[in-house]
């Protein structure tokens, strides 16, 4: 069974997360990737843990499946012609490094253009290509600083706040890949590439959506609420006898349901929290409320209950709870696979469910320079890395 995109071949020159998470999916949909690393490996993932397998990092497994690899010197010529050999035949280049450094290297967007005119050329970069700050090296943790990410998450005495995993990568990878289909998708109508210019910053910053427009409409700063939702009441975590919990009532009838629910629908008649915006207004007075009813039982209780009575809810899980919930196994999203190096491993599968063209493992996520020799005889081609 072919992928959504059996037919396009993606050259990756990319590493770390957010180039390599894009062109994972791009994997996943069935793209063919050739991921490019300087000679013994370049991509520093490689390196980054504990956890290793057999010397294998988990951080690099998690990012680079159904790709290929290929070891090229970018500093040599001989180098810089394997990868313009490489993009006469493909669809799609993509890059994470510095501004600046692939017109260095003789690659830019204009020179491997007037090689392949239909090549979709995609540019990651810290904060984009323009701008006073073009030159500034660009890095997850400072980007979630800057961007205003760190100032919403966390409460007052928290102070700001990181999120757990690299989530400005992770979001401009999604974007790089969502752009790279795009101008794919207009090629077929003007059978021409183009270049995309994807910045950290400027993801992670589109990122604030309904935060952001708060402050655009206001001039309100907002605060670090924590668990708490800004708009919306209550919606928010909740002790119980022995856990906690999410709640997340989204309309009026929902917390009526969850008033009588509690044994309190006099609350819900309340002037102070008939309507959402007095919800909200209203916050300090109505949430202790409800997490005294809260604290008398058990968070099983209050789960089943509330999932009678279509109240959204969920509880708090550890991963160790994700990782054995039979809702993610009934989805397939852990896989198993074998890697020559590392030996057998398991890795979280895609989220994309496609019913006629769905994710297949066709390769493992590859050890440095696994197929140079079969992709440079397929150039006509003869390896002089070694």
């Amino acid at each position: 069974m072919s992928g959504a995109l059996e037919n396009i071949k993606v050259l990756d020159l990319s590493r770390v997360l957010a180039g390599p998470y894009c062109t994972m999916i791009l994997g996943d949909l069935g793209a063919e990737v050739i991921k490019v690393e300087a000679p013994s490996g370049s991509d520093e993932t490689r390196k980054w843990g504990p956890p290793f397998q057999n010397g294998v990092s988990a951080y690099y497994l998690c990012a680079n499946r159904n790709k290929k690899s290929i070891t090229v010197d970018l500093k040599s010529d001989e180098g810089v012609e394997v990868i313009k050999s490489l993009v006469n035949e493909s669809d799609v280049i993509i890059n994470n490094f510095k501004s600046g450094t692939m017109q260095r290297f003789g690659l830019d967007y204009d020179t491997l253009a007037e090689i392949n005119p239909g090549i979709v050329y995609c540019s990651i970069t810290g904060f984009g290509e323009t701008g006073p700050y073009k030159d500034f090296p660009g890095y997850d943790f400072i980007i979630q600083a800057m961007s205003g990410l760190m100032s919403i998450t966390g409460d007052k005495e928290s102070g700001p706040q990181k999120l757990g995993v690299a989530i400005t990568d992770i979001l401009t990878g999604l974007y790089a890949c969502i752009g790279i289909q795009g101008a794919l998708l207009e090629r077929t109508q003007s059978g021409k590439g183009q270049k995309l210019d994807i910045s950290l910053y400027d993801a992670a910053v589109s990122s604030l959506v309904n935060i952001g427009s708060n402050y655009l409409m206001s001039g309100k700063i907002p605060e670090r609420l924590g668990n708490h939702h800004a708009n919306i009441v209550p919606y928010q975590t909740f002790q119980t006898i022995n856990g906690e919990m999410v709640i997340a009532v989204g309309n009026d009838n929902q917390f009526k349901l969850l008033c009588k629910l509690l044994g309190k629908p006099e609350y819900a008649a309340d002037d102070r929290f008939r309507t959402n915006p007095d919800r909200v207004a209203n916050r300090d007075v109505l949430v202790p409320l409800l997490q005294d009813e809260f604290i008398q039982k058990p968070t099983d209780y209050w789960q089943e209950k509330c999932q009678e009575n279509k109240i959204p809810c969920g509880p708090i899980q550890t991963i160790d709870e994700v990782v054995a919930d039979p809702q993610l196994h009934a989805r397939d999203m852990f896989i198993n696979s074998e890697h020559p190096s590392a030996g057998p491993i398991r890795m979280i599968g895609s989220p994309l469910k496609l019913s006629r063209t769905p994710f297949e493992l066709h390769h493992h996520p590859p050890d440095p320079g696994e197929h140079t020799e079969e992709i440079l005889k397929q150039l006509g081609l003869t390896n002089t890395n070694n």
